[in-house]
């Protein structure tokens, strides 16, 4: 009703802050380092960045320490799952959620240094490309080693397809840490560029690639402020069964898409020569893996090998090393010495 001026009564709605850097953080039975994580977000944080602590069902105490520290943290959102969807679900129900401008990802047993976030963003408001990626520390026991995106120039604005070839050199979608990295919001509008969730491992490389085919800008920053923890058991990256195998679907993947690109053949033998790397590095230590997973393993991947676009696939052997050379051949033609 109209007060006694005859104006109709004003409410004031609350004003809602909007981040300017969303951090997706995905956590799963990291209780042992999950201090050390959520401390370095807490000397990162500031009123322009959100925290999104997605907990992918742990079972030990990781839930408590997130609790815990999600009272202290500003900018702190807890999202749980019901069930353990792993670390591309993870990612994905943080970007859903998220509501920066800039969002950026950390894994839970990794942490930062302080004043990286706000390197972050200081860097993309200047150069103002869709994404940038960033060195980091590798972190192995009390070492600790830099570690550079092969970028041709830094803190300049780049095509990131020129970023892909050539084939024979390493380029950037050969540095797949996701988390070394800081991309803008509508590069995920409409659902696009989410993580493959049927993949266990491996998502981050297919991800990248498609971040590269997929964005317009990019550039490569001097910032070392993440910590990349390596060597960690209970890391994917240290699994023997057969989840290590899903780098396999994962190329077949890459390879439909790149084949559908209209620069294909620009960047097809590129594609062809880094899944054949892959596969010459995991049958090369198929005698760490379980007995089933081994198996699988050169079963599938001299299935790969006859997947793959012939002329591609005689020139990557012709010109990769000898040692790779051999044993791809050899496991190819179905001889036992593979």
């Amino acid at each position: 009703m109209p007060d006694s001026r005859g104006a109709a009564p004003r409410t004031r709605e609350k004003e809602v802050h909007v981040p300017k850097l969303s951090v997706v953080v995905a956590l799963h039975n990291v209780e042992a380092f999950a201090e050390t994580t959520l401390r370095s977000l807490a000397r990162n944080a500031g009123p322009d960045v959100e925290f999104l602590l997605v907990d992918d069902c742990s079972t030990d105490a990781t839930a408590e320490v997130v609790d815990r520290w999600a009272e202290r943290l500003p900018g702190a959102r807890v999202i749980r799952h019901d069930t353990n969807r792993g670390i591309a679900q993870a990612r994905n129900s943080g970007i859903d959620a998220a509501g920066g401008e800039y969002l950026t990802f950390l894994d839970g047993d990794d942490w930062y240094g302080p004043g990286h976030l706000a390197g972050l963003m200081r860097a993309m408001d200047e150069l103002g490309c869709d994404f940038a990626r960033t060195d980091h520390v590798q972190a192995t026991g009390t070492d600790r080693v830099v570690k550079r995106p092969p970028a041709r120039v830094r803190h300049a604005v780049m095509d990131p397809r020129d970023g892909i070839a050539p084939a024979d050199t390493e380029t950037m979608v050969d540095y797949p840490f996701v988390w070394a990295g800081v991309y803008r919001r509508h590069l995920f509008e409409d659902g696009g560029l989410r993580f493959a969730t049927e993949l266990r491992t491996a998502e981050d490389r297919l991800w990248i690639w498609r971040l590269h085919l997929r964005a317009r800008t990019y550039a490569s920053l001097g910032l070392h402020g993440v910590f990349y923890r390596r060597g960690v058991a209970t890391s994917l990256t240290q699994v023997r069964d057969e989840r290590q195998l899903d780098f396999i679907p994962a190329y077949d993947a890459l390879l439909r898409e790149v084949r559908d690109d209209p620069e294909a053949d620009r960047f097809l033998l590129k594609a062809v020569r880094t899944y054949c790397a892959m596969i010459a590095f995991h049958v090369a230590k198929a005698h760490d893996y379980e007995p089933s997973a081994a198996r699988r393993l050169r079963h599938e991947a001299r299935a790969a090998l006859h997947r793959m676009p012939e002329r591609e696939l005689d020139r990557t052997l012709a010109t990769i090393d000898s040692t790779r050379g051999r044993l791809l051949g050899r496991l190819r033609d179905g001889r036992k010495a593979a």
